[in-house]
């Protein structure tokens, strides 16, 4: 009987010791999360830095909520999401994309479908601003856009962009088209971009890809356009329009 009790006893120690040593320490957990709240800080102020945002305006890690002023954030990153799909028609019409003809026997109707990666293009830039699409932004029944060439609205929306204190980050676009095959006229339309958003080549990217014959992109009834953007403050231009509090079409 008195060796099971010390056998016992032997038991409840361990079991002891193991429940201290895994219980958390409160001091340790104090100071990780500190830690970790440290690091947060330093990458935003890091992100912050990079994007040319003042380390005032960077200090904290997260956006206050609910915010002290009806003011918008000042927000060093934007990012905007670009769609677009354009019939395809037999006859005499032209196929535009990027500002480049392609050469096709079904060509885009270009008089009134346009350009449909510079559509795209610009969708996205105004997504990123928090603003209306292209059909509402420059609205067709409005003289000023009816009939307007696709390149005056990237350039409008470049605009748009700079005086609300952005500049492009990087493009990244995919082309859906099951013909013509787009690789021989990537580059010129890279650079035409790159022309149209006061931007450098190596931050516009261009793909284009098949639809494996599905639906009317594979059936080549039709193209499509996908594209994102990044914005970035641009410290030598002051967000005057958001500093407002405006970002829809009226502040336009």
């Amino acid at each position: 009987m008195a060796a099971v009790a010390n056998i016992s006893s032997v038991v409840k120690a361990t079991i002891s010791v193991r429940r201290s040593h895994t219980k958390p320490n409160a001091a340790l957990q104090v100071g990780n999360k500190a830690s970790q709240r440290s690091s947060a800080a330093q990458r935003s102020r890091c992100m912050a830095t990079a994007a040319g945002v003042p380390m005032s305006e960077a200090a904290s890690p997260t956006l206050e909520w609910p915010p002290a002023s009806n003011d918008p954030p000042v927000l060093p990153f934007r990012v905007g999401l670009g769609f677009d799909l354009h019939r395809l028609e037999e006859g005499d019409y032209k196929l535009i994309i990027g500002g480049v003809e392609i050469p096709h026997s079904r060509g885009c109707v270009a008089h009134s479908d346009g350009d449909v990666l510079l559509h795209t293009v610009t969708d996205a830039i105004l997504g990123a601003l928090c603003m209306p699409d292209i059909g509402q932004q420059f609205p067709d029944t409005d003289p000023k856009w009816k009939g307007a060439a696709s390149d005056v609205f990237v350039r409008e929306s470049v605009r748009l962009m700079e005086d609300r204190g952005y500049q492009l980050g990087n493009l990244d676009a995919t082309i859906i088209a099951q013909k013509p095959k787009l690789s021989p006229f990537k580059e010129q339309i890279r650079n035409n971009l790159a022309n149209l958003l006061g931007a450098h080549p190596s931050v516009i990217n261009l793909k284009a890809k098949t639809h494996e014959g599905v639906d009317s992109l594979g059936e080549n009834r039709s193209i499509a356009c996908h594209a994102v953007v990044m914005l970035m403050r641009d410290p030598a231009r002051p967000n005057t329009v958001f500093a407002n509090g405006h970002s829809t079409a009226a502040s336009a």
